[in-house]
């Protein structure tokens, strides 16, 4: 009998799946036990238990990011640009992450025209909008914003937190330099701007690609990640 070369990139994905699901189940629980502490007026464990439920939470968009890569790297990724209420696809983001911003009491500014549309690849653009709000919720003070407006034929999708902002040289190199960078003190792959830049590149229209751009400033004077799509 033939014997089939086992892929290393099919095995990690098959593992990452795997991971996930296990995670998935594990977050369950844990906002359970989070709900139970929240009735018993127990605010330290409570808050405790939230700081870990973000983690998990950061943990399990890292593998849905890095399953989404691989299906684009092999194109098998059902890349589905259809029009979409820009309203609506804040909504699901939001569902998502509610409960993890209310548990450091995060106020929440949602800017953006219920007649907003646009033509995009729903579920990749949802994935960005949690991976921005993983990054504001840690870096902000107390005050995220997502804004959605249309400019010149171009979808700007913002979010913006109440923080210090990105450090220069993350500013000087740009969002792109970003998504390459491994750092060894913070622990960040960059794996998320990765994604991300990836999901801008995806969608081109009349000879323009989106973009991904960091900079600071914005309503609140903090941290911008600003997703442009033509």
């Amino acid at each position: 009998m033939a014997q089939h070369a086992i892929s290393f990139t099919d095995l990690i994905a098959s593992s990452i799946h795997d991971m996930k699901n296990s995670l998935n189940v594990q977050i369950s629980a844990l906002e359970k036990i989070a709900l139970r502490c929240q009735a018993l007026q127990d605010g330290q464990l409570h808050a405790d238990l939230g700081g870990v439920i973000y983690q998990a939470n950061r943990m399990n968009s890292n593998l849905i990011q890095l399953l989404s890569l691989y299906k684009l790297d092999k194109a098998i990724y059902p890349i589905d640009i259809a029009e979409c209420a820009l309203s609506e696809l804040i909504g699901d983001a939001l569902s998502l992450h509610r409960p993890m911003l209310a548990f450091k009491h995060i106020a929440l500014q949602v800017d953006c025209a219920a007649d907003c549309y646009w033509y995009l690849d729903r579920d990749l653009v949802t994935g960005v909008l949690g991976n921005a709000l993983n990054n504001a919720y840690q870096y902000t003070q107390d005050r995220i914003r997502i804004a959605a407006a249309v400019h010149d034929g171009v979808l700007e999708l913002r979010v913006e937190d109440n923080g210090s902002g990105y450090p220069g040289f993350m500013l000087r190199g740009g969002a792109g330099a970003q998504s390459a960078s491994v750092n060894f003190v913070t622990g960040s792959t960059g794996l998320g701007f990765y994604f991300s830049a990836q999901v801008a590149h995806l969608h081109h229209n009349g000879g323009r690609r989106g973009e991904l751009i960091i900079e600071n400033g914005g309503a609140y004077g903090g941290g911008c990640f600003v997703l442009r799509l033509p």
